[in-house]
């Protein structure tokens, strides 16, 4: 049967009788400064693995790439009970700052500024740039492959995150999208169609995202495993 008309009463429901907003006002709060966070902390800390020369900088590498190999499940015990003595529990700082650096992304990071010619980083020191402005004035500009990997990337996972603010977050009306989603199932269990759309409404930014710079993504996955 053809469809005739958009009807939006399942949204108009949704944002009548659930906290949907604030989940989702909640959600981008704590997606745009993880992903800030992840993009700063993780460039500099994969720059510096790159270009600099310094003591230990082989045992961190290899620290960071051990680090992958750790499930997040075997530690997100430990993460909660330090949260929760450092007072952040139920609290929405409480699942920024622990994940504002990621050891993926550091790799990822590093293997790409691999790849920028020594040259470079040269010519700006003759000109006379320190370490710090050659690597903001210079080299992030060059960087828009990486970058948005690591945005794409992170914002996906933080948006879709269950697990942690699940786990971490117990009052309701600081629940991210995809648990508030889940209580909406949970009440309205006989109305599939709010849940669903609820689902649109969590995925449509992330795709949006990815159709907007899926170029980038691609470039910069295809350039972190050129140099090891």
């Amino acid at each position: 049967m053809p469809i005739t008309k958009i009807n939006l009463n399942n949204y108009i429901t949704l944002f009548q009788k659930t906290e949907v907003v604030q989940w989702f006002f909640n959600t981008a709060i704590v997606t745009v400064l993880t992903v800030l966070g992840n993009v700063v902390l993780n460039t500099m800390a994969g720059y510096a693995l790159a270009k600099f020369n310094f003591p230990g900088k082989k045992l961190i590498f290899m620290l960071v790439l051990a680090s992958m190999m750790i499930p997040f499940q075997l530690i997100i015990t430990p993460m909660y009970i330090m949260i929760a003595k450092l007072h952040l529990h139920n609290t929405l700082t409480g699942l920024i700052v622990p994940f504002m650096y990621n050891c993926l992304y550091i790799f990822m990071a590093r293997q790409f500024f691999l790849t920028i010619p020594k040259e470079i980083e040269e010519a700006a020191t003759i000109d006379g740039l320190n370490k710090a402005k050659t690597f903001f004035k210079i080299i992030v500009p060059l960087s828009g492959n990486i970058i948005t990997t690591i945005v794409i990337l992170n914002f996906t996972s933080t948006w879709n995150s269950y697990l942690v603010p699940a786990t971490f977050i117990s009052d309701k009306s600081k629940y991210l999208l995809v648990v508030g989603l889940r209580t909406v199932n949970d009440q309205f269990f006989t109305r599939p169609n709010l849940v669903m759309a609820g689902v649109i409404l969590t995925t449509l930014p992330v795709l949006l995202l990815f159709l907007r710079y899926q170029k980038y993504f691609v470039q910069g996955i295809a350039t972190t495993g050129i140099k090891g």
